[in-house]
């Protein structure tokens, strides 16, 4: 097996790019110019930081680059003038125009986070969980101008089993990216010359997850319902209200104990296992929650706590919806 060192231009900005940058930095390739987001404000404080990959890429004494954009001459020049035999983009955020993805002697690869062409976009992550599929993946492709569309040159796959979570699935596919790029590297002519079309009437749209969205309807499946918390967790968190308090939940299951006569929204009962709501079908037990200004914990810890009255049996769930003290 060949392992020519390539001259590499890196471009991401959140956790799992660094993961891949940090393989990148252990091989035979020589990462010559990194391109992350610029800087944003974050915390409490609302200052500037810096994205994981920058600060990756800084403590490896590795120049760092954040253009707002890369649509004007001067950066694409800037970005061409590295020389670099090869750009890889792994959740980087910004568009390549095709004077950036030309500029490198070998073209532009991605790493997608998805078994494409299915959910090709912003979050395929989640929109997997969301969906209700069984496996998710890695997708590394050569970038053209399209959303996700360039032809497809290796792929691994991840299971998603009833516990899977957008950040179990996150670590679980950060740690299978890095060593399948390692290996497109490694022969990348090979892997170019046999790179795959992908089917375009197979593909779906990995939309932009909203904090709106996760906001529980509770006329919805409990399956549903219980694939969007895990999908939304850790970002944004799906939530109800209890009155004029908006309740986090964190983790729950689905169960089709039939409450067909109970209006959805309603805590039908509670117990050390969780709080069990009605839905449109079947009901579901929230298992962790989270009160404002408070930690996230066991439902079971909050039934004994002084908030037990907002999760007691009988009380309505949902925005709008007048707290009564069921007692």
């Amino acid at each position: 097996m060949s392992k020519r060192s390539l001259r590499i231009i890196f471009a991401g900005t959140p956790e799992f790019a660094a993961s891949h940058l940090k393989a990148l930095l252990g091989s035979v390739h020589q990462v010559v110019a990194v391109y992350t987001q610029p800087d944003r404000p974050a915390g409490r404080g609302r200052k500037l930081s810096a994205s994981p990959v920058k600060k990756l890429a800084e403590a490896s004494g590795i120049p760092v680059l954040q253009p707002p954009s890369l649509k004007n001459e001067q950066a694409q020049q800037a970005l061409a003038n590295i020389g670099a035999d090869l750009m890889i983009v792994v959740a980087y955020g910004l568009i390549l125009p095709r004077e950036v993805l030309d500029a490198p002697a070998m073209g532009c690869l991605n790493v997608h986070a998805s078994l494409l062409p299915r959910w090709r976009g912003a979050a395929p992550i989640q929109r997997a969980i969301e969906a209700g599929d069984s496996e998710s993946g890695i997708t590394i492709m050569q970038m053209d101008e399209g959303l996700d569309t360039g032809d497809m040159l290796a792929s691994t796959r991840c299971p998603i089993d009833e516990n899977t979570t957008a950040a179990s699935l996150h670590d679980d596919l950060a740690v299978a990216g890095a060593p399948l790029l390692l290996n497109v590297l490694d022969t990348l002519p090979e892997h170019l010359a046999a790179g795959r079309e992908q089917d375009d009437e197979q593909a779906t749209y990995a939309a932009k997850i909203s904090k709106a969205e996760a906001e529980i309807d509770w006329h919805e499946d409990a399956g549903m319902l219980a694939r969007k918390i895990r999908a939304f967790n850790p970002f944004p968190i799906s939530y109800t209200f209890s009155g004029q308090e908006r309740i986090k939940v964190h983790a729950a299951t689905a169960c089709h104990d039939e409450a067909a006569t109970i209006p959805p929204g309603t805590i039908v009962s509670t117990g050390p296992e969780g709080v069990f709501v009605a839905c449109g079908s079947g009901q579901l037990c929230m298992e962790r929650l989270q009160i404002p200004g408070g930690k996230a914990l066991a439902a079971g810890q909050l039934l004994t706590s002084r908030h037990a009255p907002l999760l007691a049996t009988g009380v309505s769930l949902g925005r709008d919806v007048p707290y009564t003290d069921p007692a």
